[in-house]
């Protein structure tokens, strides 16, 4: 065991030395999640406490190491507090959406004829409605909320996750493992759960880190336009969308949320596609090409 422990450390220790995007990836999204769990500790400011008579602080000045926006509020501290809104939210919207929709896929590709054309009609009809749309008739409905942006960002994104695992269960529904399970009485959840769904896990995994990082983008772009997370809150998209007035007095205000959503993202594509050279080389070889 221990044995087989070390190498799977040194295996992994050779594919980040040999991927320094990757490397460069998990150290940023690493520094991400730690802002965002120790939050409270690494905040040298109240990220909620106004003090009009230190508005506009330019960056190094009165101990606000970024400087404060138009009611006195430390950036910095609200920048860490804001890592927490955009992670959750990312992590809430891909454990949801690639759960359900792969477990939809799952059911399509086995079952096939009327569960397939069911479930595959209903992804047709979630993708016909344009995100944006989708969105605005939601907040319009039910309020802007951070619940409302998750449940927003899971239903027009599990889709996806359903037309990818499909045809892979499809594929291999009939090759000789399967029929070998079939044949020995294993039942039919559990040749979807222990052989078919195991062989659709690489690029669940890919995909599902890479819309990590759309889910952020979108959750930014909501709370820019007013659709998402609301004053005083800290979140990226919302201190884009505060700073905007003052962009020509304190253009730092806009700066530095729009440094922190642009790493965070490249963080997560970076690791995705690193994930992706892992555990599917052919599909990294092809896209290459």
């Amino acid at each position: 065991m221990i044995k087989r422990l070390k190498r799977r450390l040194s295996y992994a220790l050779k594919v980040l030395l040999g991927n320094p995007s990757m490397t460069f990836g998990l150290v940023v999204l690493a520094i991400f999640v730690t802002c965002a769990i120790f939050s409270p500790w690494i905040a040298p400011h109240d990220p909620l406490k106004m003090d009009l008579t230190n508005s506009f602080q330019p960056p190094g000045s009165n101990g606000h190491l970024l400087g404060t926006d138009n009611y006195g509020r430390d950036i910095f501290s609200r920048l860490i507090y804001g890592s927490r809104v955009s992670l959750l939210v990312g992590l809430v919207v891909i454990s949801i959406s690639s759960t359900f929709g792969s477990l939809l896929g799952l059911l399509s590709g086995y079952y096939g004829g009327v569960v397939d054309m069911v479930i595959m009609r209903l992804v047709e009809v979630i993708y016909s409605f344009p995100f944006l749309i989708l969105a605005v008739a939601v907040m319009a409905v039910l309020g802007p909320s951070i619940f409302n942006i998750m449940l927003v960002l899971s239903v027009s994104t599990w889709p996806l996750y359903a037309r990818l695992v499909q045809p892979q269960v499809m594929s291999i529904r009939e090759r000789e493992f399967v029929q070998a399970a079939r044949g020995i009485g294993a039942g039919s959840l559990r040749i979807m759960v222990i052989h078919l769904l195991p062989n659709c896990f690489s690029s669940i995994i890919v995909t599902a880190t890479m819309q990590m990082a759309t889910a952020i983008l979108s959750t930014a772009a909501l709370s820019f336009l007013g659709l998402g997370v609301q004053p005083p809150a800290p979140e990226w998209g919302l201190m884009l969308n505060q700073g905007k007035p003052f962009l020509r007095r304190a253009p730092f205000m806009i700066m530095y949320p729009g440094v922190a959503i642009m790493l965070l993202v490249l963080s997560l594509n970076l690791i995705g596609d690193g994930l992706r050279d892992i555990l599917d080389p052919q599909l990294s070889r092809m896209g290459r090409i």
